[in-house]
């Protein structure tokens, strides 16, 4: 066994993986464990000290192409900056399949993406990513996941995206020239359209928004599994929890306090957040999270 946690209960030592009968999800008050001075009598030895080590739990690490052609062509269908690629780490490791891509995208491929070499029609791979919109493209697609995130958190994403790739971030200097003010009205008004247009054509639509799953992971990525018609396993799940990022995860630690939004900026996106959010209620779908619905 390779621990990926480490348990320590007074002078003991354990190690092993996180299960459904001991997810590590409801800690105690850290005081209550024996290992510390002050811990009570009547507490000792029922409360462990819990340490993440560095090793990868690998019980959902596997994945493979599937072995016959899906049925069904589900898209996984996001405007750019909204966590698709984020999402398709999460399904390839719940399901153990390949995830494809209508486009091709090599440094994805690199960091073990493989179904991104693989044509998008050719129905290997659970669900294919796709940014496109427009009633041609969505009505190709039997079904489709709708991530759906923050426009103000998209655009941020994928301008530091688009000058800096995955994991860069954008320079002064980009934000500082014509290149945002440009990018905001030509792209905030397809984050409003690419929801419009899947909801219009899209012919079986599961709608998660990416805020949602970040904050209620494995619900919601028990919602998208079943969707895609798989079963999986309560530790494949746990596994997933514990490699909840992936290799494509920003550090946090660049653009604290940055506002580059100007207000005629917010002006625009806020129209736009409100039609949506209007739409997605009229077809009786969630709508979107309040934290960033405008009141």
């Amino acid at each position: 066994l390779t621990p990926w946690h480490l348990l320590i209960r007074g002078q003991e030592c354990y190690c092993g993986y996180p299960t459904g009968r001991f997810p590590l999800r409801h800690g105690a008050d850290r005081r209550l464990c024996s290992a510390m001075p002050n811990a009570s009598s009547a507490a000792a030895g029922r409360y462990c000290l819990a340490y993440q080590t560095p090793v990868q739990d690998t019980r959902c690490t596997d994945r493979k192409f599937l072995t016959t052609k899906s049925k069904g062509f589900i898209a996984l269908s996001s405007f750019p900056g909204a966590g698709n690629t984020w999402a398709r780490h999460l399904i390839e490791h719940a399901t153990g399949y390949y995830t494809g891509s209508y486009y091709f995208d090599g440094a994805l491929y690199n960091k073990g993406f493989k179904g991104e070499k693989d044509h998008w029609r050719s129905r290997r791979t659970i669900c294919v990513k796709t940014h496109e919109s427009g009633k041609t493209e969505i009505e190709m697609f039997d079904s489709a996941i709708l991530l759906i995130r923050n426009p103000y958190k998209s655009l941020v994403a994928e301008f530091n995206r688009k000058f800096a790739g995955h994991l860069g971030y954008a320079a002064d200097r980009n934000w500082k020239s014509k290149d945002w003010p440009d990018f905001v009205n030509s792209y905030a008004s397809w984050w409003a359209s690419h929801v419009l247009d899947w909801l219009k054509y899209g012919k079986r639509l599961l709608v998660i928004h990416y805020e949602d799953l970040k904050q209620s992971l494995i619900p919601k990525l028990k919602e998208m599994v079943e969707f895609l018609n798989m079963t999986v396993t309560e530790d494949r799940l746990l596994c997933v929890e514990n490699n909840r990022d992936g290799n494509f995860k920003r550090s946090g630690a660049k653009q604290k306090d940055f506002e580059p939004f100007t207000q005629e900026m917010k002006d625009l996106i806020n129209r736009y957040i409100l039609t949506v959010d209007e739409a997605l209620r009229g077809r009786n779908f969630t709508g979107l999270p309040r934290e960033y619905v405008p009141r």
